[in-house]
C-alpha cells in the first residue's frame, strides 16, 4: 500500500471532521457531558470515537480544498449533532421535573441542592432521581446506544448532504412537550397520593378547628411522601424502560433512521 501526501490529507481531513462532529455531540450530550467529567476525559474520548469512525465514515475531504461552503457544511453538521445530544439531555431532564412537582407536594421546595451537572438548585428528590435515571441509562448501555446513533448519521448525512436545519430544530422542540408530559407521568401517582393526605387534612381541619393540622400535616405528609416514592421503585425498571425506548425512536427518527 503507497501512502502519499494527499492521502495523508485525506484522512486528516477525515478525522477531523469526525471529531468535530463528535466533539459537539459529547459536550451537549448527558452523562460524557456531564461538567464533573473532566475536559481532558471529554477530549481524549472524543479523540478516539473520532478516530475509531474514520475508517469507516471516509468522506474524502482534503483540507487543502477547504473553503466557505465546506465550513458552513460542518457548522451545520455540527449543530445537528448538538442537537441531538441537546434532545437527549430533555430525558434526563424529565426525571428532574417529576422530582421538582413531588417535592413541591411533599413540602420540600425549601429543601434545595446545587446539580453539580448543571450548576441549578433542584429539590432533593430531583437530584436523587437525576442519580438514579444515570445509573440506570449506564446500566442498560444508553451511552453506547447514543454513539450509535450518532455515527449512523455520519453515512447518512455526509459531507454535502442536504437536510433542513429549520425541520430539525422544530422535531427538537416538540420533544420539549414530550418531557414535560414525561415528568408529570412519572410524579403523578406520588402528587395524586399526598394530594388526598393534603385533602383530608382540609377536612380535618374544619371538622376540628382546635388541632393545629399544620404542625401534624408536614411530618405525615413527608414520611408518606417518601413511602410513596419507595412503592414507586418497584415499578421504576418497566417506566424507565418504556420511557428510554421513546427516546431511542425521537433520536432515531431525529437522525432519519
Amino acid at each position: 500500500m503507497v501512502i502519499t501526501f494527499s492521502t495523508l490529507f485525506q484522512l486528516l481531513g477525515d478525522f477531523v471532521w469526525n471529531l468535530l462532529r463528535v466533539g459537539a455531540f459529547v459536550m451537549v450530550v448527558p452523562v460524557f457531558g456531564n461538567r464533573l467529567i473532566s475536559t481532558r476525559i471529554r477530549v481524549a474520548l472524543t479523540a478516539a470515537v473520532a478516530l475509531a469512525i474514520t475508517p469507516v465514515a471516509r468522506i474524502g475531504l482534503d483540507l487543502a480544498a477547504v473553503d466557505v461552503g465546506v465550513a458552513t457544511d460542518l457548522m451545520v453538521h455540527m449543530l445537528f449533532a448538538a442537537g441531538l445530544g441537546f434532545a437527549a439531555t430533555l430525558f434526563f431532564q424529565l426525571y428532574v421535573i417529576a422530582g421538582q412537582f413531588i417535592g413541591m407536594q411533599m413540602g420540600l421546595g425549601f429543601a434545595a441542592l446545587v446539580d453539580p451537572g448543571n450548576g441549578l438548585q433542584v429539590t432533593v428528590w430531583s437530584q436523587f432521581f437525576l442519580m438514579l435515571v444515570t445509573l440506570s441509562f449506564l446500566a442498560v448501555d444508553g451511552h453506547l446506544v447514543l454513539l450509535e446513533i450518532l455515527v449512523r448519521g455520519f453515512s447518512l448525512f455526509p459531507i454535502g448532504a442536504e437536510r433542513s436545519l429549520a425541520d430539525f430544530s422544530y422535531a427538537v422542540a416538540q420533544l420539549g412537550g414530550w418531557m414535560f408530559i414525561g415528568g408529570v407521568l412519572v410524579a403523578i401517582p406520588a402528587v395524586v397520593s399526598l394530594l388526598i393526605v393534603n385533602l383530608m387534612f382540609g377536612v380535618m381541619n374544619r371538622s376540628a378547628p382546635q388541632l393545629n393540622v399544620f404542625a401534624l400535616g408536614f411530618p405525615f405528609s413527608l414520611v408518606f411522601g417518601i413511602v410513596v416514592i419507595w412503592l414507586l421503585l418497584f415499578n421504576w425498571s418497566d417506566q424507565f424502560l418504556l420511557l428510554v425506548d421513546e427516546l431511542f425512536v425521537h433520536l432515531a427518527e431525529l437522525q432519519g433512521i
